[in-house]
């Protein structure tokens, strides 16, 4: 059978799991004597001590046992695959967990990525807009546009549109600062500012017609 990758577990448990695959594996045969645990430990590279508790645990299981100048003689095969399968289940769950802590460990950091993205957008998207106030938009007023040859303070055009007329310009002349009894004509191009939503109201206001037909 394949080794048991077991290097989580405490020594005397690891020695006491590769006794048991030899026994299964029948390198440690049903009623063969496999050493004294001084020897154990020399074969398995560990303490004595470490060697007894791996064989007390065996003992108790009664996978071995063991008698005063005879050494360790193995008494049970099913019991061994039994004890392997018990192992062999734990160390499933401890994958599953660490694969589930894992898991979570990840989506968390990517979560704290994700958040510190969103702020940095909505930090950006912030500046953006604020920038954007001081942007004139630009409307161009045709013959089919309403309220021509009217004057801003007539149109009482901030109040109905909440935008800021900040020049007019006609045949290349631009009239900045434009005062509230300043007109608006066919072929003005308007500029003004206002939030997000400003040129939209605009344009309904100067274009009712295609608000209607939308």
């Amino acid at each position: 059978m394949e080794p048991m990758l077991i290097t989580d577990l405490p020594k005397y448990q690891q020695v006491a799991i590769s006794i048991c695959e030899r026994i299964v594996d029948d390198r440690y045969p049903v009623g063969a004597k496999i050493s004294a645990r001084s020897t154990l430990a020399s074969t398995f590279s560990v303490s004595p001590e470490t060697a007894r508790k791996a064989v007390n645990v065996l003992v108790d299981l009664k996978i071995v046992s063991t008698k005063h100048g005879s050494g360790v003689t193995v008494t049970s095969k099913s019991k061994a695959q039994s004890f392997l399968t018990q192992y062999q289940s734990v160390q499933s769950i401890q994958s599953i967990n660490t694969t589930i802590f894992e898991s979570i460990n990840k989506q968390r950091t990517e979560l704290d990525q994700m958040t510190k993205l969103i702020k940095s957008l909505t930090v950006q998207t912030k500046k953006m807009h604020h920038e954007s106030l001081f942007t004139p938009y630009e409307l161009l007023l045709t013959v089919e546009a309403d309220h021509l040859d009217t004057s801003i303070s007539e149109l009482n055009l901030w109040h109905e549109t909440a935008a800021t007329v900040v020049g007019i310009s006609h045949d290349d002349n631009l009239l900045l600062s434009p005062g509230p009894y300043a007109k608006f004509s066919e072929n003005d191009t308007i500029y003004f500012i206002g939030d997000e939503f400003a040129k939209q109201r605009m344009i309904n206001f100067f274009y009712p017609q295609n608000l209607k037909e939308s």
